[in-house]
């Protein structure tokens, strides 16, 4: 029995996805690229998350959380030096977020509030005014406000439980933007796309496209990652002409790829990828070897009789009666593939030293990356 006859049965089935995939519109512009000056900003700092029930830090594990509140309390009028205390319920935290592209003083942002001691857990949590600085180490943001932690920890005497990450959480709309970053949009000539996966076929597609939408040769391919928009040849303002750009629908062209991951034993398949006229056939030899030393003792009235241990080895072969060999004729789809082998009771792990020894035998026609 051949291989195509066993995929008889699959092959409707995959002629019908396929031709709804292909029914299905282009890809947005905006889903491909990024817009030179149109991006984020990281943000950190340093801060306390108080009112915690006894899971904050140890200041004797953490004296940075001793000295921090030490100094908060002073700029709050309370004079704590010299003086003993250690309370349970403050931990350090480092607070990380994102400043939007063309966010506006007054603004709010999400913010992230992460442990660095040994806190048990931020929930309940309220994070105390925190400066957020970006890499040129000037301030951009405040951040305070209520800790939403998602994970919980329990425990008793004798077993605890940690559901989630209790000493990660975040802070919705706790950030306010207090400094804008400067970018004069509307004062450029020209603007550049940066393909987040660059390919020279769909850049080219992409300036077609562009083009025919807006009328003019607005777009201009440079290479596989990049395209530039000539502000000049448009009678429209940077933003205006951004915002029909992004709109225009592309159809990707995407290199054919097999990914595989061998610890969960995932295999994802490209839509483009073909195998050339290869046998397969899989081992289905298994050999287990099991030791069972046995003691050997002296008769009870011998002399210079001593006890040994004799070595009993157990040997098992196993192989499988129903083995077969598969032939893949030219021109298969990876999917045909797979769909046949399913058919052969090849398990996901057996595939995947199938695919590799495949694209080993030059008849996979794909880019395999094994994670």
């Amino acid at each position: 029995m051949t291989f195509g006859r066993i995929l008889i049965a699959t092959l409707s089935t995959f002629f019908a996805a396929t031709t709804a995939v292909m029914a299905q519109p282009g890809v947005r512009v905006k889903d491909l690229v990024d817009v030179e000056g149109v991006r984020g900003n990281d943000l950190v700092g340093y801060g306390l998350v108080v009112g915690l029930e006894g899971t904050g830090d140890g200041v004797r594990n953490s004296p940075y959380t001793e000295q921090a509140l030490a100094s908060l309390l002073e700029r709050l009028g309370i004079n704590v030096q010299g003086e003993d205390f250690r309370p349970a319920n403050v931990a350090s935290v480092v607070v990380t977020a994102t400043l939007p592209p063309f966010a506006r003083t007054g603004s709010t942002i999400d913010v992230t509030v992460s442990a660095i001691g040994d806190a048990q857990s931020l929930s309940g949590g309220t994070l105390i005014m925190t400066p957020l600085n970006a890499a040129d180490n000037s301030i951009y943001a405040v951040a305070q406000g209520p800790v939403l932690a998602s994970g919980f920890s329990a425990e008793g005497d004798g077993a605890s439980v940690t559901t989630g990450v209790p000493t990660v959480g975040v802070v919705p709309s706790g950030g306010r933007v207090e400094r804008e970053i400067g970018v004069d949009f509307q004062a450029m000539k020209t603007l550049q796309l940066a393909l987040r996966s660059p390919d020279f076929t769909t850049a080219a597609r992409m300036e077609l496209a562009i083009n025919k939408a807006l009328g003019g040769q607005i777009a201009t391919l440079l290479d596989a990652g990049t395209l530039e928009l000539n502000l000049a040849n448009s009678n429209r303002t940077p933003a205006h002409l951004v915002g029909l750009v992004e709109n225009v629908t592309v159809e990707p062209a995407q290199k054919a790829r097999v990914v595989v991951d061998q610890r969960s034993g995932t295999i994802v398949l490209g839509a483009d990828v073909r195998v050339a006229r290869v046998a397969i056939a899989q081992g289905n030899l298994s050999i287990n070897i099991t030791e069972l030393p046995q003691v050997s003792q002296p008769n009870p009235f011998a002399e210079g009789g001593e006890a040994i241990v004799v070595p009993r080895t157990d040997i098992n072969i196993d192989e499988r009666p129903d083995a077969r060999l598969a032939m893949v004729e030219p021109n298969v789809t990876l999917s045909e593939l797979v769909a046949g082998l399913n058919a052969l009771g090849v398990s996901p792990r057996e595939m995947i030293d199938i695919l590799k020894t495949i694209k080993s035998a030059g008849a996979l026609h794909a880019e395999l990356i094994v994670q």
